[in-house]
């Protein structure tokens, strides 16, 4: 087991459909302590996550769930605390909360802005800066920041430039987080998926989701489990020496 026993919080949750749900199946299924993350979070959601897990992992779970709106530093405080209070200690941030939208950038209004922005680049800060104050006390931690291959290459395929711009953020973001905090033990690295299988492509045509996949190496969208896979990788020992880096995971969509 790569993760037993390390207290892992999950940021972005709530939908069996996930990135963020997807990465704490697999991360209990290393032996991890698990605290899942969302502002949908409550009983019901709780539940039937814990539901999902305990159909696909064996042996004993301990999973939590804690609600939080991660554009407000208060709310991004409180979860610390109440994982502190539940755990003792957070070994790992997995932040994936995101939103997405595509609009014409002369079609932005300073209300889409702020809520791209609060919530995907903000909501990334006020995590990690409330996180990073553990990791500093003990020095030692991983964050893991789910970005986008809209950063890389501006947009274009589900995310438009204020997608673009909010993710491209949290690249650097991610790489300030290494470069200060390196010398504590502390890695902070960052992932850049594409079409993956989650709610986001669920607005696009079957004939545009087509072209899309016809232009991926692969040949195909890639799953959750791919995605978690990765976020495992930068989580654990296996990636000890890395940090600042931004790992794709598209396929091959984007080569660089």
């Amino acid at each position: 087991m790569l993760l037993k026993d390390k207290v892992c919080v999950i940021v972005g949750a709530a939908s069996l459909r996930s990135i963020g749900y997807a990465t704490a199946e697999l991360f209990a299924e290393h032996g991890a302590k698990v605290v899942v993350v969302d502002v949908m979070m409550n009983e019901q959601v709780l539940d039937e996550i814990k539901s999902s897990i305990n159909n696909k992992v064996i042996g004993p779970l301990s999973v939590h769930g804690v609600p939080c709106d991660v554009s407000k530093p208060e709310d991004c405080e409180a979860l610390v605390q109440q994982v502190l209070a539940l755990h003792g200690t957070i070994d790992c941030l997995v932040n994936s909360a995101g939103i997405v939208r595509s609009q014409p950038i002369l079609d932005i209004t300073e209300s889409d802005l702020d809520l791209m922005f609060d919530i995907n680049l903000k909501g990334a800060f006020f995590l990690c800066q409330s996180v990073l104050k553990v990791f500093k006390e003990k020095k030692s931690g991983s964050i893991v920041n789910v970005a986008s291959l809209a950063a890389q290459r501006g947009g274009g395929l589900v995310g438009s430039s204020h997608y673009a711009a909010s993710k491209g953020g949290m690249l650097s973001l991610t790489k300030s987080i290494a470069r200060e905090f390196g010398a504590l033990g502390i890695r902070a690295n960052a992932i850049c998926p594409a079409m993956i299988e989650t709610p986001m492509l669920d607005g696009l045509s079957e004939e545009r989701l087509r072209g899309i996949v016809d232009a991926i190496p692969l040949k195909r969208t890639g799953t959750t489990r791919e995605m978690a896979g990765a976020c495992l990788f930068l989580a654990s020992e296996l990636s000890g020496f890395v940090t600042g880096a931004t790992i794709d995971v598209n396929g091959g969509t984007h080569m660089h």
